[in-house]
């Protein structure tokens, strides 16, 4: 054990505000590490009782969302000259624990949720800031103490991203799940609310309106799903105006081609008691990313005893094991119609199997109990900060 070691957390997602995978493992990551040693949160946002939040400053209100970020990492930077090392999670907060290491001379621990090399697209949503956020991510890895890649895919992305980091120096820790909080749950009241039909399979999208995200395809595919089971869509703050519309005109076109009641599309962030309830009655959780460090959505869904369809992109495969938890397809960027076709015919096979569905649920949520459980991932990453602290 790191006895008084103080460790300091920056991130932009903290509770309340949480909206995607690198939150959720901050939150049940530092969970853990506060057992074991002091840790002191950072985050984006308004004021919170458990964390030190940091607003953009007054100054840059109106600005590009990366000067934002920059301005809100400096006063991050500036607040954590009392802990012994920093661990900093997403390019949002890359730059804080880069220049905090340097103007303190502390160990910088990054986590590598995903890359700003491989999600390209994110310049129509940032513009310059975009090139801004490629320069920030690249100069933090190029000094971090350590790297932790939270999949084997994602260590292969990072090395070959940035090829003058020291393979030395990136290490492979899992992202977990906590399978005492995601479990299945029989009630229906989160199906009843929604409009979705208690006594009928569905199948679950769960993510944000971003390209990454693969929703486009999805919706393409749910045009060739077999019989009317519908799509229920958790879906969510788009990147852009443009991918909203895009998305919006593809739901048309889906209604269109198998009726208006093929989709149900539920607009809004769903808290997690009710997301647990959509993930525990839903024939198949469905994740077509193009792009995905380690999906951590399909732990949640595997958890509450789901099978999942899934793209075989970046580190999904290290967690949906292909034939016993669910069914992996191909992705192929210059072949997206055969993508599309072959995830259809996936999701098909559960619609018209439902006891080989329910037979990969139950493997899933073994599986997720037996190898992605937080306390364990907790000693995994105090190994990596003994590391790098010794090897200052």
């Amino acid at each position: 054990m790191l006895n008084s070691v103080r460790i300091g957390i920056l991130t932009r997602e903290w509770p309340p505000e949480i909206y995607g995978g690198a939150g959720v493992h901050v939150d049940q990551l530092v969970h853990e590490l506060r057992r074991l040693t002091p840790v002191y949160v950072h985050c984006f946002g308004g004021h919170r009782t458990d964390a030190t939040a940091h607003p953009v400053p007054t100054s840059l209100h109106g600005a590009n969302p990366a000067l934002q970020t920059l301005g809100v990492d400096l006063e991050m930077a500036m607040a954590v000259s009392d802990v012994d090392l920093v661990h900093s999670h997403t390019w949002y907060a890359n730059f804080a624990g880069h220049t905090a290491s340097l103007l303190y001379g502390i160990p910088h621990v990054i986590t590598a949720h995903s890359l700003e090399p491989l999600r390209p697209w994110k310049e129509e949503q940032l513009g310059g800031g975009y090139r801004l956020s490629s320069w920030v991510e690249r100069s933090a890895y190029a000094e971090a103490s350590a790297v932790i890649a939270v999949s084997n895919g994602m260590r292969n992305d990072v090395l070959s991203a940035y090829p003058f980091v020291d393979p030395a120096r990136v290490h492979v820790v899992h992202n977990g799940i906590d399978t005492s909080i995601y479990k299945p749950d029989a009630g229906t009241s989160t199906l009843e609310e929604f409009g979705i039909d208690p006594n009928k399979p569905y199948v679950l999208f769960v993510g944000r309106i971003t390209r990454q995200k693969g929703l486009v395809h999805l919706l393409r595919a749910a045009k060739q799903f077999a019989g009317d089971i519908p799509l229920v869509m958790c879906a969510s703050a788009a990147d852009t105006p443009e991918i909203e519309v895009e998305t919006a005109n593809a739901v048309k076109e889906l209604r269109e081609v198998r009726g208006k009641d093929s989709v149900i599309w539920i607009e809004k962030q769903v808290d997690r008691a009710k997301l647990i309830q959509l993930f525990s009655h839903a024939r198949a959780f469905l994740c077509p990313s193009i792009y995905e460090p380690l999906g951590i959505v399909n732990l949640e869904a595997m958890a509450c005893e789901t099978a999942v369809v899934a793209s075989d992109v970046g580190g999904i495969p290290e967690v949906v094991a292909d034939g016993t938890t669910g069914l992996l397809v191909h992705y192929d960027a210059s072949d997206p119609d055969a993508f599309e076709r072959e995830f259809a015919a996936a999701v098909n096979q559960l619609i018209e199997d439902g006891d080989r569905a329910s037979s990969m649920g139950i493997a899933g949520r073994a599986r997720a109990v037996e190898h992605f459980g937080w306390d364990a991932i907790a000693e995994q990453t105090m190994d990596v900060y003994r590391a790098a602290i010794n090897t200052r």
